[in-house]
Order: C-alpha cells, then structure tokens, then sequence
C-alpha cells in the first residue's frame, strides 16, 4: 500500500520567463522546479533559495513512494516469457567473431556504467567474459538481468538513435564487444543471420518493454479527456513504452495534483524521464522532450525526402534507403497515417490471418530504420520550396530539408461531419481512428461508425467485439459499392451490428463530452435521438496538400495531378522545363512524386499505396541519374 502524500507549498515560477507546460524535477532527494520557455527547457533556469519550498528529503521519498507503485506494475524482466531464446538468444563463437569485426574489444570493471537511462548516443554490447547487467527501476525496487557470455544489449533505440530506456552495467570484471550505432546498422545489413537474429531479438524486447510498462514516460490523465486519448493513442503508435495514471479511479493521484495547483486545463500530465513534467503538452513537445528527433541532422542535402509516414511513404523509405539512397521521412503524427488507426487489415497480401494498422505500420518504420532511413516524427511540413533546385521541405520549426527528390505521400484525412458543435467533442466522445486505445473507452456500451468504406467496416466489426451495439450510419442505399465483400458480410451476420443505411447525424450534445447524438432518415424525415457516447467518423477523404498550392497542379478537389493526368496547359502554367513529359507519379515540378491517397485517380488500398511507393523509387533513381 502506498502512502498518502502529506505537504503543503505555494507554486513558484520565475516570473521572468515564464510556462505554462515545463516543470524541472531533479533526481536523487533534491527537487528543483523551475520555468522556461518552451525551446529552453533544456537549460533550465534554477530558481534561488531551497529546492521546492517546504518539500524536503523525506517528502520527496514520500512522493516517489507514491507514484511508483501506482504508475509501474513492477513486473520483472527475465528468461522466463514465451520466445525467450529469440528474445534474449546466445551466439555461436562464430557469430560473435563476425560481430567484433564491426567494433572493438574492451575490458569493463565491476561497476562500470555502459550505458545510462536517458543516453543520447547508445552502444551495442556483446558479452564474451564476464556479466553484463541490466538495470531498471520499478514498485518493487532495482531489477537486474544479467546478460551471459555470447548474449547482447540493445533494443529498437538502437536502429531509432533514440535515447536509452534502460541502465547497463559491468557485474564484475568483463570483456565486452562495443559498436556504435552506425557500425551495428553496417553489420544488420551485410549479414544475414545476424540481421535475423537481432532483428527479432531487438522487436521482441520492444514489446515485451511495452508489455509491462517499462519505460521512461508516465501519463496522469482521464478516460474522459480528448488530450490523455490524444498523448495515448501518439506514444502507442510511435511504439514507446509509457504507464498510465487514471484521475477518475484514483482519488488520491487527484489529491497529489491538487498540491501541484494543476487544474482541468492542465490535464493529461506527462512526466517525461523522470525530469520533465508537461502540463497539457502538445504531440510535439512530447516528441521534444523524448528526444525522438535529436538523432537527425536537417541540414545537409538528402537524395530523397519523403513526406507522410503512410503506407506508401514508408515503402518509399524502405525500398529507397535499401537501395544505398539517403532518406529522410516527415511525419506530422505518428507512422501509419490513416492506415494506421485500422483495427485490422485482412485483405492485405501475405497475412491470412490479418495485421492491424499500428502493427503493418511499426514493422514497416522498423524496417526503414534498419536499412538507414530516418524518420523525424511531430513535424510537419509547412511549405514546398519550388523556385530552384534543390528544392526543399519547410517544417513548422522553422528548419529547411534540401533534397534531390522528394516524394509526396501525405494522404487524406476523413472529412469533418458537418455539424455546428462538432469540434467541441472531438477526442471527447467523436473519433476517427479505432484502435485498442479507443475501444476501451466504449467497452459495454452503444456506439455509431459513420461511414461505408472498408476502414468504417473494420471498425465495425473490432468495436463490436467489446460494444453492447454498433450503429453503422451510412447516407447511400447500401454498401455494396464501397466496401469489400468479406466485411458486408461479417456486418450482416453480427448481432450487434445494426446498419442504417440513408441516415445522417444531425446534432450531437453533451456538456463535458459527447451525451446524446441525433441522426435522420433521409427517405422517411423521421429523426431519433440516442444516449450515445462514442461516435467514431471514418467518412470522404480530404487531401493534405494545403501547402503545395502554387507549386504542383492540383485538381478541382485538391488532389495532386501526377504523370498521364497532367494536360497540357497544367505543364504550361507550372513551366515544365524537360523534354520529356512528367513520369507516371511525378507531379508538374520535376523530381517531385506523389503516391498513395493524396495523389489524384489513385486506389484507396493499403496494397496500392504500398505498390505506388515502391514505383516512385525507381522513377527517383531515374531522376537522380539525368
């Protein structure tokens, strides 16, 4: 049982430069909280006097003894799992040899930190003599797995450049095999076997980390609140590792921040390695403090950057950066883009018994990653500059990506149902995604899909699994038209799908969040009103190409022209400069692609942008060789 924190004392902030999202908590028994401006928080302002007033070293452990048992299941690390030999494998003498040919050999002392939580630059270890360590904190106090003679370190920070989850340390005296980054991604794509072996074991720990929690963040929110779904659902899809605190079951977390003057507003909190707390943080600030893109150099000229970390976008990068070209993907959310939110994916080639969404897209920027692409996550792009070569990518930071070529792969996202209210309950009873994150929140009770393609089906059918009742919303006369078969007739055989074809939602309602929603038969007038909650919409599709205009051609709805669908007079008034005519999926400027769903004509299926993602490659190559 934890004990119930006990203190009192006033908010300082340093009034001088002050923030509303950044608090400062050292580690050890000293606490110091300061303010900062958001592109500061790293060199923090330490405020004079004593480190949080009134909150001395036995407060501190008071409060630790708090949030650790209540945020981290404690849950050990160990052999002892399904998979085991893959997850944590022993190498051959062999193997081992072939490794220390991409690094060298050291000795390690007893004691000797090899890697710390929180690391920017992470190494890879190999054990010849000796035992390594690994450290994590948890409810139960430090947890230890040793790492054996001929066993390895590391997990996917190592292909990300991301920071260190976790402490490894020299049991005793020690002969280690020592690579860095650069030298293991080498290794992983010149050898075979080895890239097998530690691949699996690399994705393997990722979801065993996952699995109980195990990393560097903690997210102190309400079932109830559109930001804790909205910093869920973005640490889900990026694959890191975090553990939750629920205010509306836990009266005594809500008590905690009542002592830290934290309001509604504030809420979801996000403490961030255990020394940066966020208050109400942006996807982006999240990224920031995480350190998901401190790895990637922007300025320097690129062969290819891609744009949209879809389907089609991370084909781009996979088949582009396995064939020796230097790639760079930009993604404003998370990988997947709109595939990503799908439950689960049945008719895609390969799967039989289907892949989710996340799970198509965390193999695929995985396997980017191995081959040399990197990915910066949070940042979107903001403007094409197209007057000259190389042209460039501008981001929301204010930076500027040159490339050689770029391919454009930034989708379309559901069209906005047009009711008055709508925005008031977005994340907050209105969703278009529907993921594991999402069907907690409607466990037991009715739901509405709002839509008749294939992504509201597999909604549909997933939501139905935990819903007492699926409402499926759709304006036509049927669904024979957009949706693949297999789902029209899972639809019609499950009892809890209820289809209501020729009906719209009119009015939604609610105070906090979504209470009632109202939708009218279109033949017969007649309207009804519901006590519904959950409203997921997964209808149209709207280009992301508002920062394109003046740079490609557009059609009339805002899709990118590519190749054959470029008439005359769009090549004219862009000022097509080449002999040649535009490539199948180059847009009017030369040397820039478009792929998947932002591309006009093209078919909405992951296959398809998959299969356009790959092709641009090969019109990149051409591109680059002229």
């Amino acid at each position: 049982m934890s004990r119930k924190v006990r203190w009192q004392w006033p908010l300082e902030k340093d009034i001088r430069r002050p923030c509303r999202h950044l608090w400062r908590l050292g580690c050890g028994c000293c606490c110091r909280l300061i303010g900062c401006e958001i592109r500061t928080w790293s060199l923090p302002v330490v405020l004079p006097g004593s480190p949080w007033p009134g909150l001395d070293a036995k407060d501190y452990t008071e409060l630790m003894d708090y949030l650790i048992p209540n945020t981290f299941p404690g849950k050990s690390l160990s052999t002892d799992v399904p998979r085991a030999g893959e997850m944590f494998p022993v190498l051959t003498a062999a193997q081992v040899s072939r490794i220390a040919a991409h690094g060298r050999v050291r000795q390690v002392q007893k004691g000797e930190v090899l890697i710390q939580p929180g690391e920017r630059t992470a190494r890879f270890y190999v054990v010849i003599a000796g035992q390594v360590e690994l450290l994590r904190k948890s409810a139960t106090g430090d947890e230890l797995f040793s790492f054996e003679p001929g066993m390895f370190t590391g997990e996917l920070t190592m292909l990300s450049g991301r920071r260190a989850l976790v402490e490894i340390r020299a049991a005793g005296p020690a002969e280690v095999i020592e690579l860095d980054r650069e030298c293991l991604l080498a290794l992983v794509q010149v050898d075979s076997e080895l890239s097998d072996i530690l691949m699996r074991a690399f994705i393997l720990r990722r979801v065993e980390i996952i699995a109980h929690e195990a990393g560097d963040v903690v997210v102190l929110g309400s079932a109830h609140c559109a930001g804790t779904l909205r910093v869920k659902e973005f640490l889900t899809r990026n694959g890191h590792p975090y553990s939750s605190l629920d205010l509306d079951s836990d009266s005594g977390a809500q008590d905690l921040l009542d002592r830290f003057h934290v309001t509604t507003a504030d809420v979801p909190v996000v403490i961030c390695r255990g020394e940066i707390v966020l208050r109400d943080p942006t996807n982006r600030q999240i990224a920031d403090c995480l350190g998901f893109n401190e790895a990637i150099e922007k300025t320097h000229l690129r062969d290819l950057v891609v744009v949209g970390a879809g389907p089609s976008g991370l084909a781009a990068a996979v088949y582009g950066a396995s064939e020796g070209l230097d790639v760079l993907v930009v993604e404003s959310e998370s990988p997947g883009g709109q595939a990503g939110s799908s439950s689960k994916i049945e008719n895609y080639l390969g799967f039989p018994t289907g892949i989710s969404g996340q799970d198509l897209a965390g193999r695929a920027y995985t396997q980017a990653q191995k081959f040399g692409a990197q990915v910066i996550i949070a940042r979107g792009a903001t403007a094409l500059s197209c007057e000259r070569k190389p042209y460039a990518i501008e981001l929301d930071d204010g930076s500027r990506l040159p490339a050689r070529a770029i391919i454009i792969a930034t989708g379309a996202r559901y069209r906005r149902l047009s009711i008055e209210n709508l925005e008031k309950f977005e994340g907050a009873g209105v969703y278009y995604g529907a993921t594991f994150v999402e069907s907690q929140l409607c466990s037991g009770e009715e739901v509405i899909v709002v839509g008749g393609g294939n992504s509201a089906g597999q909604a549909a059918v997933f939501l139905a699994q935990s819903a007492s009742r699926v409402h499926m919303l759709v304006r036509s006369g049927g669904l024979a038209d957009t949706m693949s078969r297999y789902l029209i007739r899972r639809i019609e055989d499950n009892p809890r799908i209820e289809f209501r074809p020729q009906t719209e939602v009119t009015a939604l309602d609610g105070d906090s969040g979504l209470e009632r929603v109202s939708w009218r038969n279109i033949v017969s007038g007649i309207t009804e009103t519901h006590e519904i909650r959950h409203l997921f919409s997964m209808t149209g599709a709207v280009p992301c190409t508002e920062w394109l205009v003046g740079c490609v051609a557009l059609d009339q709805k805002g899709f990118i022209k590519t190749g054959p669908d470029l008439r005359p007079d769009d090549l004219a008034a862009a000022r097509w400069p080449l002999a040649r005519p535009p490539q199948l999926l180059e847009t009017s400027l030369p040397g820039v692609f478009a792929v998947g769903d932002v591309r006009g004509g093209s078919i909405k299926r992951v296959a398809s942008a998959v299969g356009e993602g790959s092709i641009a490659v090969a019109f990149v190559h051409q591109v680059l060789h002229q």
